[in-house]
């Protein structure tokens, strides 16, 4: 992905959830009653938090997706509004808004369960709907909380337009074998990647099996750990992590996804993209929240500059 690509916008087709925020001093065990600490709504969803990650590093970002007509969707919509995404694909429809109930402990692990809502009812018909605003994209970033045959659409008509695709797969679901040449980048987490490519494998072993899928590149998304890239012509770095406090993982994938999305665009190298995205991620776990989390260009800029 080079220069000449710059400043066409991102557009993500994802999902728009409220988040319910349980904070407690340890996830639940199975049978297990715990007493929580603290409760809040805020805004959330992986399509939506990666707009929001964009926005906030200054790029150009554009957000297919759906909220309800209930409580939230009013909410959910000004805040993505209000960070800079452009809404004017968001829908509205009949019936609930996504939401997410989330139990985050004290160390910062979370759990989570996402309950689709609106989210379900954006089908290929509306991929086909935006079809112009996908193919004038940069790049289109993808998650599978939307419905997989939308996710496929998505791919079809990213391919045909030569846009290249950016997919979390998360959460992790079987694709049919004829998705994965059309995705560039897949951003698997380890327990992601160990659906796809096979368990107790190294990091240069999964990425290897993933790439072989037909992928043009990888990154394997380490948490604490950092990061490992790799591309279909031979080339493996790991990302050394950033030493911060965690205190939030939420949306922390979420934000690596958004800038290393930007940074391609702007024209890094995919391991020079990978270690500005790791700086945002890093910045985001120190803050609460999913969208209030994501940094700004400044801050991020000052990470890698004071790690050079």
């Amino acid at each position: 992905m080079n220069a000449s690509a710059h400043r066409k916008p991102i557009v993500v087709v994802g999902s728009i959830n409220m988040d319910l925020v349980a904070r407690t001093p340890a996830i639940p065990r199975p049978g297990q009653t715990l007493i929580g600490t603290d409760f809040t709504t805020t805004p959330g969803g992986k399509g939506a938090n990666q707009a929001v990650a964009v926005a906030r590093l200054g790029y150009p970002v554009q957000m297919i997706g759906a909220v309800g007509d209930d409580v939230f969707a009013t909410s959910l919509l000004n805040n993505l509004q209000s960070a800079g995404v452009d809404t004017s694909a968001v829908q509205r429809v009949s019936g609930p808004s996504g939401v997410a109930p989330i139990a985050v402990a004290e160390n910062g692990e979370n759990a989570i369960i996402v309950i689709p809502g609106a989210n379900a009812k954006v089908d290929a018909a509306c991929i086909d709907r935006y079809a112009a605003l996908i193919q004038a994209a940069g790049i289109v970033l993808c998650q599978l909380e939307l419905p997989i045959d939308t996710t496929l659409q998505v791919l079809s008509v990213c391919a045909e337009a030569r846009v290249p695709v950016m997919l979390d797969p998360a959460p992790a679901a079987p694709l049919p074998p004829s998705a994965w040449p059309l995705i560039d980048w897949c951003t698997p987490n380890e327990t992601e990647a160990a659906l796809y490519a096979g368990k107790n494998l190294s990091m240069e072993q999964t990425a290897k099996e993933l790439l072989a899928l037909g992928l043009q590149g990888v990154v394997l998304k380490r948490g604490s750990e950092g990061a490992y890239v790799a591309t279909s012509s031979g080339e493996g770095l790991r990302i050394q992590p950033f030493q911060v406090h965690a205190i939030d993982t939420v949306a922390a994938g979420d934000c690596f996804n958004g800038a290393f999305a930007v940074s391609l665009l702007e024209g890094k190298s995919p391991f020079e993209a990978a270690r500005f995205a790791s700086a945002a991620a890093a910045i985001s776990v120190t803050r609460r929240g999913a969208q209030s989390s994501m940094p700004s260009r400044a801050e991020v800029d000052a990470l890698l500059a004071a790690n050079p």
